[in-house]
């Protein structure tokens, strides 16, 4: 089927990220614009963990085999992995989940009931040994960067931990300018793929169930769609084809915990098992941005740009003035290209650049009076303005992360 926003050919054509035979299928690479927008994307993320009390770490792609015995991976889940490695006579493995890293980090030191819930965070990378022939582009890849979190609660918490991830998964969307088409409560399905423990399944189904009643979110039930451990709330989104996949996850997990004998100390005195909460806002940083190049054609919202403003001067004469407006955006944090007259005149540059959400255009009128003819990605053209006030509106929207290109009023600071 032909998609008008394949994210596969606008990767290449936008020179945001590419493949090669020699380093691998599924293996993709990224090139300087791919990985701006990749990096304001983790950026964004982080912050928002931030902002909401979550503390973020770091773990190995690499695991000894007898983790994943323990976490139940190795016997659920053990096809999707790639083979163990043998290292000065253990077995290694690259790592198909961040969960159980965090379950060993949880357990490493004693925790109080007034420390929870502990959110840890980390975009992690994993892998996954997927079959060739259902990879593609950065949809479907082997080496994943996942935007993973765990927290440990108690059982009383659940709840409304489930519902802030929900909220902030809410909250992406619309920064990103995308959005949900379904929410699905994903269930076990018949056969050994699931661990066996009915009593575990049932509070944790209820529990996520009542959530999104509470939230009041329509969602439909699809049995064989659950973790192996575990019930989760799958947030379904649409490509430019009609085709679904799942970008972000909220999932309670009694498994783990028992499995790596975590606890926590509680008001008697007495050790108690804590529940885990497994959430992902974007899923995987891949997957989000092939869902967003191709939700955006790579027109991306201002603060997810490669170049959020090219500044064109109108003949070699403004050149300075260009470069002098350039190092201002760089001050602020902007990404800023100069196309000057050497790449054809200001018409073939402006449809050059029909991409970038801000051209700053600079004719002999500005120079002189240190002002900027803005235009907008959406054809909009604004009066000329002060050159600091101009960039200051930029940067404020930008750091808002509004898809919005202009407000007839300054944003506040």
């Amino acid at each position: 089927m032909n998609r008008p926003h394949d994210h596969r050919r606008l990767g290449r054509e936008l020179d945001l990220f590419g493949t090669d035979p020699l380093i691998g299928a599924g293996l993709p690479y990224w090139l300087p614009d791919g990985a701006a927008v990749r990096h304001a994307l983790e950026e964004y993320i982080r912050d928002a963990e931030r902002r909401a009390g979550y503390r973020h770490v770091y773990s190995p792609v690499l695991g000894k085999r007898e983790l994943y015995e323990i976490s139940g991976h190795w016997s659920h889940y053990s096809d999707d992995m790639f083979p163990p490695m043998d290292l000065g006579g253990e077995q290694v493995v690259l790592r198909p989940s961040l969960c159980p890293h965090h379950a060993v980090i949880y357990r490493s030191r004693s925790h109080s009931y007034r420390e929870l819930p502990l959110r840890m965070a980390e975009i992690g990378g994993m892998y996954r040994a997927e079959l060739s022939g259902v990879l593609g582009g950065l949809s479907r890849v082997r080496a994943i960067h996942l935007n993973d979190a765990h927290i440990f609660c108690t059982l009383d918490q659940v709840a409304d931990e489930a519902r802030a991830a929900l909220e902030m998964i809410r909250r992406a969307y619309e920064a990103l300018g995308i959005g949900a088409s379904r929410y699905r409560l994903s269930l076990p399905g018949p056969g050994g793929k699931y661990v066996a423990d009915a009593e575990k399944w049932r509070r944790s189904t209820a529990l996520l169930a009542a959530v999104l009643e509470d939230s009041g979110l329509p969602h439909e039930s699809a049995e064989g769609e659950a973790a192996f451990y575990g019930p989760k709330i799958d947030v379904q989104v649409v490509d430019a084809a009609g085709r679904e996949s799942t970008l972000s996850t909220v999932q309670v997990d009694f498994h783990q915990p028992e499995q790596f004998d975590l606890h926590y100390i509680g008001a008697d005195g007495a050790k108690h098992r804590p529940v885990m909460v497994h959430r992902s806002i974007i899923g995987s940083v891949e997957r989000a941005v092939a869902h967003l190049i191709e939700q955006h054609g790579g027109a991306f919202p201002a603060w997810l740009a490669p170049t959020q403003l090219v500044v064109l001067p109108v003949s070699e004469a403004q050149v300075p003035a260009a470069e002098r407006l350039l190092r201002r955006c760089a001050e602020l944090g902007l990404r800023t290209e100069l196309a000057g007259p050497e790449h054809g005149s200001l018409g073939a540059r402006v449809r050059a650049a029909r991409l970038v959400p801000y051209q700053a255009v600079i004719g002999a009128k500005e120079d002189a009076d240190d002002r900027v003819a803005l235009r907008l990605r959406d054809g909009r053209r604004l009066d000329p303005l002060p050159a600091a006030e101009t960039l200051e509106r930029v940067r404020a929207l930008v750091a808002r992360h509004r898809t919005e290109l202009w407000e007839a009023e300054p944003v506040a600071r």
